[in-house]
Order: structure tokens, then C-alpha cells, then sequence
């Protein structure tokens, strides 16, 4: 064991730049990556959580009091996989640095011999009994499973039922069940494959001449309010910006006497940007290509908020298809095949609607949606409800695959959870405000954004297509998820709880180490719902799927979350103010502290840009009674990231490594800080600069070393 008074290798020092530069590049991947699995907002980077977690489970070999039954154990260890550690204590220290850093590498993750090393330092410094690693908002269980991965017992817990969903499947099923669960899984997904086909290919028909339907484009209408042109809303006319593939749409108008004009469209390839037609749409106002006359963006908003977004009675624009033997994507304007097709699906959605039935819910999700001005603006524009977000087909794909879910008997209840998560995963990429990205001619999934903008034009990928936006890719997908993580080898426990109220026992936590709400950052329970409204029609009651202090809420819980969200909604939650975010993170704390070992450590992590969200989360952790002792920014995030663009979003995550405040501490001196504060400041802005840490991530940086001099 660890004696309480001997520093952990996170409290002395940090291989900053080499885990940042392996943090950063696991964004890119995708294959087998646990966040594939399902989207999970502000997701930590596993490598950067391996790295953390080592640095906080290992006794820091310089300090006097280390263990030597580890120091010598660790000269042991680190040679399998290394080389030499070294004959003095400082050159260990930093030979388990050195190892830290090579194992935050995603290649490493699964070799054996990392996790061999990793699982047998632990264990040298711990005994027999592996140190319990707590995490009370988990989220999408970065922490957690990286937790396992290192050999430790994880107990990761989250208010919402989504992320409960989440973390039951990576930290409970895969790991129980491993290599095998991947296999039934793809038998699964080929089950419901052929019955979903069988039920729904006439929906999605091949053309005569062997084209096979990718994706069919769209666009909402409004009437222009002069000459009464239906006009089709599009940012762009462009199909396809490709180098040797370059298609776009082009109109012509048709003027019948005593009728409005009519616009009919064609697809060409375009020589220049100049051929294309200008967008329709721009700043939510619509320009009419028949008059030229712009209906204000208050009209626009007014006609569509008539029809439910307008996403039902939208114009179809073009068709991509594949054909066989020839390489690429290729457009064509819709055919009366295809337009008989769509409306026989809307006819088989009605019948299918009022004869099936989920419980006492209805089967399409009819739970509103609200207005949270910046986040959730489509109620602007009449889509009220989750069911609302898709069109006819989608609605009717999305309903067929939940009941054959609920169909697979035969199949183990940890495979139908994962058929349930695909499937409100695949939502994300079914609906009816997705983008067409016509340089890499595929769809955008609608979450690009922690927000539900309005869209004008959209595409609706088929769902047989073998491509994004099939279900049979998302389970297949998932299964290379469970391939790679069958390595972890042990389950953790996974409970739905209130962060301010853990089922844990005192002081039963080795390590307590969490990724909390950011202040107003993220609306996670109210993103959420679009999932869940899913996952509660493909798993009716399960145990997870619900609110465990409102069983009259048909959605997620929102009440308990901590999250200022007088921001987003000052009439939902007008108590949610700062005071309840400050109040809540602090009860959360000293819950941890509760819960913490007497020779425990902890660490937090934070993101926030604003000054605000700063001194809510610290203000909260020093009421907690906690003594913040090192923090270690780690540039986790990609900078060329959509959130990044154009704007001031922080690139380094800030970990603040903590320890229980002890309750002779007494109280400093204020003119103590300030004298000890440039100092401090100063030497940790030329490591930072040092270690390529620049701009608004070098200031906000410098908040760890200045509270961990208040904090003491």
C-alpha cells in the first residue's frame, strides 16, 4: 500500500507533450475506437485518461516515502517492455514516465506487454486488492474503462439513462462477454438485416438499369409570397465538388398563364462555380428564382411552423446511385419509381402507426421538444416533437428496426442493448436535418454540433445502401468496438445515481476521478433525448431507460442534472442559475471526499473557456474541501475541429490533480498567495510555452498553479 503522505507521480510531474501529441491524433481514429460505439458529448481521449489514472495510481519512486517493495518490483517490471530502469530513484521516475507516455499511444493500448506492464505496476503498488477508481459523472466512460484497462475495480455511475446505456455496454457486457459478444452481434445484425429488407426494400427500389440508391436530396419550400413560386430553400446547388465528378443542380421556369411559375431541374457538370445557380436560401431568408423577390426569414419561419418544419411535404430534389462497373457516385432528378415509392412508404407509416403499439406510448416518439434559443431552434419552425426531426420513411425505417429489436428473443439481452444503441445511433444519421458535404459527397451526421440547428436542404441515405446511414454498417461498426475491448478482461459496476448522492461507502475509493458538467457548456439531458426517445421504443422497460425520481417524466432526467441552464431556458429553469451549478458541484465533492479513501488522491478535469465556469467548478471543489496539489493541461482536442472553428474553444483540458483538504489546515494569508503567485505563474508559463501550449490554452492554464496556491 501507499503510504497517505508519499506523492503520487501526477502530483511531481507530467509527460505533458507526449501524451497531448497522442491525445490529440486519437481523434482522428475511428476503427474500432470505443467512441464509435455511440456519440457521447465532450468525450475524454482515452489516452489521456490512461495516462492520468497511471500517474495517479503510482507512488512517485523520488519520495521518501515510497515503498521499496515497489521501486524494486517496478525495476522488474519496466524492462519487459523498455529496457533498464536505471540504478538511481529520479532515473525510475523517469523510466515510468517514459512508459506513460509510449502507453497513451492508442496502438499500445492492446499489447500485450503494455497491459501487462501497466496491470503489474498497479498491482505493486496497491497489493493483492485492486484500488477502487470511482467516477460519478461518467458519461461516455472514458475514464471508467481505461480504469479497467489498467487493472483497477471501477464503479462509474451518471444521472442519464443514455450514458447509463453506454456505460453498462462497455464496462459490463463487453468485457464479460469479449470477443464472443462481437460475433452475435454481426449474427444479430444479419437477422435483422434480411427481416427489415424483407419488410421495407420496396421503399428503397433499385432503378431498371441496375443503379442502386445511396442517398435521396431534399429541400423544404416556402411560397413566395409576390408571384407564389414554390421555392425549394437550398444553401447550395452543388451535387458534387469532386475533382473528376463535378455535378450540380440547374432550373429551369416554366410560366403557365393564370398559375404561379414552376421550377423543373436537371442535373449537369459544370465547367466553373459561375454555371451553378445561386442558393435559395441565405440568413434564413428565401430568394425566389422566379421573381428574384426575397420572403423575409419572419415569412419563411411562419409558412414552415404551419407545416411541422416542412419536412414532410419537402421537394425531391435528385437521387446519387451507385452502378455496377463503374466507379464513384453518380445523380440523377427523381423518377416516378422513386416518387411512388416515398409515397407508398408514408401510406405504410399511417397503417403501421395506429396498429402498433410500444407499452402505453406511441410508437413514433411524439415528447416535445423545447426552445432553447442558440441549441434548439427548430421549434422556431413548428418541429415540436422528436418524431418531428425525421421524414415519413425515416420514421417508418427507424420504427420497423425497433420492432424487430424487440423481436430478437433468440439473442442475449446484452446484443438487443447493443442493437438498441445502434439504432439510436444510426438516428443520428437517419433524420431529416442532416448536410450534404458535396466535396466528399456523403451526408453529415446531424450531432457535427452539440445543437439542433434548422436545416433547409437535407439528404436521406437509404438504408440498404452498404454506406453511412445503413444500420447493418452502425452494428458492424460496433462489433469492431467490442473486438478491440475485449482486451480489458474484468467488468465494472455501472449504476444510475446523483453524483451529490453516490451508493458507495465511506471511504472505499482509491482514486476519485471525473470529467464534471462545464458550467453552461453543454445541454447534455436535453441532447440526449433524441436518443432516448429511441432506445425507450427498442427496449421498453428496461431498467436503465428511465427517470428514477420522476415516473410521470417521459424523458431523460433534467431536475437533478447539474448544469446551468437558466442560460439555454430562463422559463424551465430559471432555478438553475449559477448559485445551483456552485452549490450542486459542491455537495458533488464532498460527496467524493465521503467516499474518497483516507490515503486517497482525486482529480478533475476541466475545460471551460469563461472565467465564469472557472470559478463555479473551483469555488465548488474548495467548498467541497479539497486542496488542489498539481494540474496538468493536455491538449485533447483537435484544433481543426468544428467547435474550434472560428472561435476561442479551448484545445487543452485542464487536470487538476486534488487531494481531501485535512481539517487542521487552518487559513492562509492573502498577502501569502500574491507573494508566491508570479513565481509560480511565471516558471509554469515557460514549461507550458516549452511543451507548445499557446494563446488561451497557456492563460487559462495558469488557473491550476494559481489554485493550487489558494486551495493549500
Amino acid at each position: 500500500m501507499i503510504p497517505k503522505e508519499c506523492k503520487r507521480l501526477a502530483e511531481v510531474d507530467f509527460p505533458i507533450a507526449v501524451v497531448s501529441r497522442h491525445s490529440a491524433k486519437e481523434k482522428s481514429i475511428r476503427h474500432g475506437h470505443p467512441s464509435t460505439l455511440h456519440l457521447w458529448w465532450a468525450r475524454r481521449p482515452l489516452g489521456a485518461c490512461r495516462a492520468v489514472l497511471l500517474g495517479l495510481l503510482l507512488p512517485d519512486p523520488c519520495d521518501p516515502n515510497c515503498p521499496e517493495e515497489f521501486k524494486n518490483r517496478a525495476r522488474n517490471i519496466l524492462p519487459r517492455v523498455q529496457g533498464t530502469a536505471g540504478q538511481t530513484e529520479l532515473d525510475l521516475r523517469n523510466e515510468l514516465f517514459r512508459f506513460i507516455g509510449d502507453f497513451a499511444n492508442w496502438d499500445n493500448s492492446s499489447k500485450s506487454v503494455y497491459l501487462d506492464a501497466a496491470r503489474s505496476l498497479v498491482k505493486a503498488a496497491h497489493g493483492k486488492e485492486a484500488p477502487l477508481i470511482v467516477d460519478p459523472f461518467a458519461g461516455g466512460g472514458s475514464i471508467p474503462i481505461e480504469g479497467l484497462r489498467v487493472g483497477g475495480d471501477v464503479f462509474a455511475s451518471d444521472l442519464n439513462p443514455v450514458a447509463c446505456l453506454i456505460l453498462k455496454t462497455m464496462l459490463d457486457d463487453i468485457p464479460r462477454y469479449g470477443v464472443a459478444l462481437a460475433k452475435e452481434l454481426r449474427e444479430l445484425e444479419s437477422v435483422i438485416r434480411a427481416k427489415t429488407e424483407e419488410e421495407l426494400s420496396e421503399f428503397y427500389p433499385q432503378h431498371p438499369d441496375g443503379a442502386k440508391p445511396i442517398a435521396y436530396l431534399w429541400a423544404r419550400t416556402v411560397v413566395c409570397d409576390s408571384c407564389g413560386a414554390e421555392i425549394p430553400l437550398t444553401r447550395s446547388f452543388w451535387l458534387s465538388k469532386k475533382k473528376d465528378a463535378k455535378y450540380a443542380l440547374r432550373y429551369s421556369i416554366a410560366r403557365p398563364k393564370g398559375k404561379p411559375p414552376e421550377l423543373s431541374f436537371e442535373v449537369f457538370s459544370p465547367k466553373s462555380d459561375g454555371e451553378v445557380p445561386s442558393p435559395t436560401a441565405k440568413r434564413a431568408n428565401a430568394i425566389c428564382p422566379a421573381c428574384n423577390i426575397v420572403t423575409p426569414a419572419s415569412r419563411v419561419r411562419a409558412q414552415l411552423a404551419l407545416r411541422r418544419g416542412g419536412t414532410d411535404d419537402a421537394r425531391f430534389l435528385a437521387v446519387v446511385v451507385t452502378m455496377p462497373g463503374r466507379q464513384g457516385r453518380l445523380y440523377r432528378v427523381p423518377s416516378s419509381r422513386d416518387k411512388e415509392a416515398y409515397r407508398k412508404a408514408c401510406e405504410r407509416l399511417q397503417a403501421l402507426a395506429q396498429s402498433e403499439k410500444v407499452g402505453s406510448i406511441s410508437p413514433i416518439p411524439n415528447e416535445s421538444i423545447p426552445l432553447m434559443s442558440g441549441t434548439f431552434n427548430v421549434p422556431l419552425y413548428g418541429v415540436n416533437s422528436w418524431g418531428d426531426m425525421f421524414n415519413p420513411r425515416q420514421k417508418l425505417a427507424l420504427l420497423t428496426l425497433a420492432k424487430n429489436i424487440r423481436s430478437m428473443d433468440s439473442f442475449s439481452p446484452a446484443a438487443q442493448e447493443i442493437a438498441a444503441l445502434g439504432l439510436s445511433r444510426f438516428a443520428d444519421i437517419c433524420n431529416a436535418f442532416l448536410q450534404w458535404k458535396s466535396t466528399s459527397t456523403q451526408a453529415v451526421h446531424m450531432f457535427s454540433r452539440q445543437a439542433l440547428p434548422m436545416v433547409w436542404d437535407f439528404p436521406e441515405p437509404a438504408i440498404f445502401a452498404d454506406a453511412s446511414g445503413d444500420y447493418g454498417v452502425t452494428l458492424r461498426t460496433m462489433a469492431r468496438v467490442i473486438d478491440s475491448l475485449a482486451v480489458v478482461g474484468k467488468s465494472g459496476t455501472v449504476k444510475q445515481a446523483d453524483a451529490r448522492n453516490s451508493p458507495l461507502p465511506d471511504e472505499s475509493a482509491a482514486v476519485w476521478f471525473t470529467d464534471p458538467p462545464y458550467y453552461f457548456a453543454v445541454p447534455y439531458a436535453d441532447l440526449s433525448d433524441f436518443f432516448f426517445v429511441w432506445l425507450k421504443r427498442s427496449l421498453p422497460n428496461h431498467p436503465l431507460l428511465g427517470d428514477p425520481f420522476d415516473s410521470t417524466n417521459p424523458l431523460t432526467p433534467k431536475k437533478q442534472e447539474l448544469c446551468e441552464m437558466a442560460h439555454w431556458d430562463s422559463e424551465r429553469y430559471a432555478e438553475k442559475n449559477q448559485e445551483f451549478f456552485e452549490s450542486g458541484m459542491k455537495d458533488a465533492f464532498a460527496e467524493g471526499r465521503r467516499v474518497l479513501a483516507e490515503d486517497g488522491i482525486a482529480c478533475v478535469v476541466f475545460a471551460h473557456k469563461t472565467t465564469e465556469g472557472w470559478e463555479a467548478l473551483l469555488s465548488g471543489m474548495i467548498r467541497g474541501g479539497w486542496t488542489i496539489t498539481a494540474s496538468w493541461p493536455l491538449a485533447t482536442e483537435m484544433a481543426e475541429r468544428l467547435r474550434a472553428r472560428d472561435s476561442a474553444a479551448l484545445a487543452t483540458s485542464v487536470h487538476l490533480v486534488c487531494r481531501p483538504r485535512r481539517e487542521d489546515a487552518g487559513v492562509g494569508d492573502w498577502a501569502d498567495v500574491l507573494r508566491e503567485l508570479p513565481q509560480r505563474v511565471g516558471d509554469w508559463i515557460e514549461r507550458l510555452q516549452a511543451e507548445g501550449i499557446k494563446g488561451a490554452d497557456l492563460v487559462f492554464a495558469c488557473i491550476g498553479p494559481a489554485m493550487e496556491i489558494y486551495s493549500r
